[in-house]
């Protein structure tokens, strides 16, 4: 995906609501930590406009990138709706892969039908440390699926999820990503004099977590995260200051 078009989706994004940014009142994920970011991409359904460019940029990414899929398979529940949505776009069948199996009837991991040996790509939202649509594309592939990628709206690039990437043979390919998004909100949402801030989350996330969780009376005077800016080890910014 070119630059140009991770910026304009990363504007879409913003513009619906669907990325929040709030690096002085964090958000806290399932996990426990604190972040200056909340993603919901469920809110690109409700948006037809949105809709359109997301969607027809997840078929560009996977005719430039699979041209010879033949199954699009959706992670439950948010990537469902997106793997429709290509799937109908494609004239190409879907399934969508369970968490868990059902505990009732056939007890089916994954809905719909394909057969053994297909070329399946796997449709996610949003990628953070890759393990839903990972398992996902095991339990698709441990069925006869033959695996080429993953492809997803945003991804947070996280190390444990590149990681956890570089461990399986499944390429993966997203629409835009946390620095593309952060680069278009200091330059057009006001958020220049938080930049700092927005960028050393992405540098160490729980080095920035376990900061913004202490009272404030107890932080230091000089921010763990300013360091970490000035010298990082890996910034997608480098030799921007």
């Amino acid at each position: 995906m070119t630059a140009n078009k991770a910026k304009a989706v990363a504007k879409t994004l913003l513009e619906i609501g669907a990325v929040s940014l709030s690096p002085d009142q964090p958000f806290t994920w399932s996990s426990g930590l604190k972040t200056p970011i909340y993603c919901d991409n469920r809110l690109i359904m409700s948006q037809p406009q949105a809709r359109d460019l997301i969607e027809d940029s997840l078929v560009d990414l996977i005719q430039s990138h699979h041209p010879d899929v033949e199954v699009i398979a959706g992670t439950a529940t948010a990537g469902i709706p997106h793997a429709a949505f290509i799937a109908d776009r494609l004239n190409l069948p879907m399934i969508y892969v369970r968490s868990s199996k059902k505990g009732h009837g056939k007890q089916n991991a994954i809905e719909g039908s394909f057969h053994k040996g297909q070329k399946v790509v796997m449709v996610e939202d949003l990628i953070s440390t890759g393990g839903s649509v990972i398992q996902a594309a095991h339990k698709v592939s441990q069925a006869g699926g033959q695996i080429l990628g993953v492809v997803a709206i945003f991804t947070y690039g996280l190390a444990s999820g590149q990681e956890a990437f570089n461990q399986v043979d499944y390429p993966l390919h997203t629409l835009t990503d946390y620095p593309s998004l952060v680069d278009y909100a200091v330059q057009n949402h006001n958020f220049k004099s938080q930049e700092r801030t927005l960028k050393a989350w992405y540098q160490d996330p729980e080095a920035w977590s376990d900061r913004a969780s202490r009272p404030i009376n107890k932080r230091r005077s000089r921010p763990r995260w300013k360091v970490m800016i000035e010298k990082p080890l890996y910034s997608p910014w480098s030799g921007q200051d």
